[in-house]
């Protein structure tokens, strides 16, 4: 899936119509989201890399249908949602057959879209090969066995302390935002966000030094590499 970490999960809106992409985008970045925006097929097709695309199946230039197959071989891991006008049941069964992972008819709310994201990534997330172990610095995870140890001293960690540490260990050295944290270890944003604090406190306690997680303030929090 490739999710950099930065600033969270990163979508590429590929919409046409420039009022749509504009209240889309706000409404997207305001829940967390770094939003890319494409007008153009061609645009998509040169877009940087991303965790998942919102897609508009009629373009200017070009099939929203040609697109999503182009995106889908590119990359199998890719989250794609058509976000389209195209609401009869043929158009939806072509869109999910060229690789779209769901559907949104417009008009949609902004609560259904959010749920539709959260669970296209949550299927991606599942769906990317692990890592089998992790090292990054004096932490070393093994992820099948779900053991955690610093300095060669194993570490019991709780479920959601090990999912939290796990989410930082994926991008060492990078910034990982309390969306991001949340969708790995809760599989959703809807959680009170003092939920990632508590459970990062107990986790540096854990760790046995409190610098190896670095708070961000404002963003989120980043595991020490060095």
């Amino acid at each position: 899936m490739g999710v950099e970490g930065r600033s969270g999960v990163r979508i590429l809106l590929v919409e046409d119509d420039l009022r749509v992409a504009t209240a889309m985008s706000a409404a997207l970045t305001r829940r967390g989201y770094d939003v890319e925006h494409a007008a153009t097929a061609a645009a998509a097709l040169s877009a940087a890399p991303c965790d998942l695309v919102l897609l508009d199946l009629s373009l200017p230039d070009g099939d929203g249908l040609d697109v999503c197959r182009t995106l889908r071989s590119r990359s199998p891991q890719l989250g794609i949602i058509a976000v389209t006008a195209r609401g009869e049941e043929r158009d939806r069964v072509v869109g999910l057959r060229v690789g779209a992972d769901d559907y949104v008819v417009k008009p949609f709310s902004m609560v259904e879209l959010q749920a539709r994201i959260e669970a296209v990534l949550r299927r991606a997330a599942y769906a990317s090969p692990e890592l089998m172990v992790i090292v990054a610095g004096r932490v070393r995870i093994d992820v099948p066995a779900r053991a955690v140890s610093v300095d060669g001293n194993d570490v019991a960690l709780t479920r959601k302390e090990f999912d939290i540490l796990l989410s930082l260990a994926r991008h060492p050295g990078l910034v990982i935002t309390r969306d991001r944290i949340l969708l790995d270890a809760w599989q959703t944003t809807w959680v009170a966000r003092h939920t990632v604090e508590v459970h990062v406190g107990s986790l540096r306690g854990k760790l046995g030094d409190p610098r190896l997680i670095e708070s961000v303030r404002g963003v989120g929090y980043r595991l020490r590499s060095e």
